[in-house]
């Protein structure tokens, strides 16, 4: 991922431009300061600056979840122009699901050893809630993207189950070892068989109760039958 400055810019678009560089510089230092000092150098901004863009909202003890939280959130802004709207338009639905998670891995193939240990921070007990919450937003975020519009229980399902199948395609993929990462891509070809699997179910199960007749009715016309 590439990281550009405007002129003067403001301490948001320094996070910015830093995030995507913290996990190659988190494999060598942690998600410490370290990693916004050695992303700092690269970009030519000087580290006091860049420290404080990243203290500016947040205390030192969630200083690396909030590098991690600024991580990821750049490989959604990096995943969307990988794939924009005029490409997914062309795929199917599972096809789009399935471009999108793939881009998400691509984009982060070169840090897997930062990965590694951004899991291992976000698997503590006290972070869990906000690894939910960053999972929840990528996964909204792919969902968006491929086009999905749905507002009733099933905007929640559908981003709790795609959370799921991308966790568990990541924790596939930075242990594989294949050519092309083979094992992960078939993996996550299962995974989308049984989330579709599991739709079609969920449509179908729909359409039944639509079919069924509304016991609410059968008791009113019980109490007061037609004339």
């Amino acid at each position: 991922m590439t990281s550009t400055l405007p002129q003067d810019p403001t301490l948001d678009e320094i996070r910015g431009a830093l995030a995507p560089l913290l996990a190659g510089h988190a494999a060598f230092d942690g998600w410490t300061e370290k990693a916004i000092d050695a992303a700092a150098n690269e970009t030519g901004v000087d580290a006091d600056i860049a420290r404080l863009a990243f203290k500016a909202s947040y205390s030192s003890k969630k200083l690396a979840m909030d590098m991690i939280d600024a991580w990821i959130a750049s490989v959604d802004i990096e995943m969307e122009r990988h794939l924009p709207a005029e490409k997914l338009t062309e795929m199917k639905i599972r096809e789009r699901i399935t471009a999108l998670i793939e881009a998400r891995l691509d984009i982060a193939a070169a840090d897997k050893e930062g990965q590694r240990r951004a899991i291992a921070i976000v698997a503590m007990p006290q972070n869990l809630p906000r690894a939910a919450r960053i999972g929840w937003r990528s996964a909204d975020v792919m969902w968006r993207l491929a086009g999905d519009t749905a507002t009733d229980f099933n905007h929640y399902t559908k981003r709790m189950t795609l959370s799921a199948v991308y966790s568990s395609t990541l924790a596939v993929f930075l242990n594989d070892e294949s050519e092309d990462y083979a094992d992960t891509r078939e993996f996550l070809a299962r995974r989308i068989d049984n989330v579709m699997q599991f739709e079609k179910v969920k449509a179908q199960a729909k359409g039944r109760r639509e079919n069924l007749p509304s016991l609410s009715r059968f008791i009113g016309r019980l109490r007061y039958p037609a004339r």
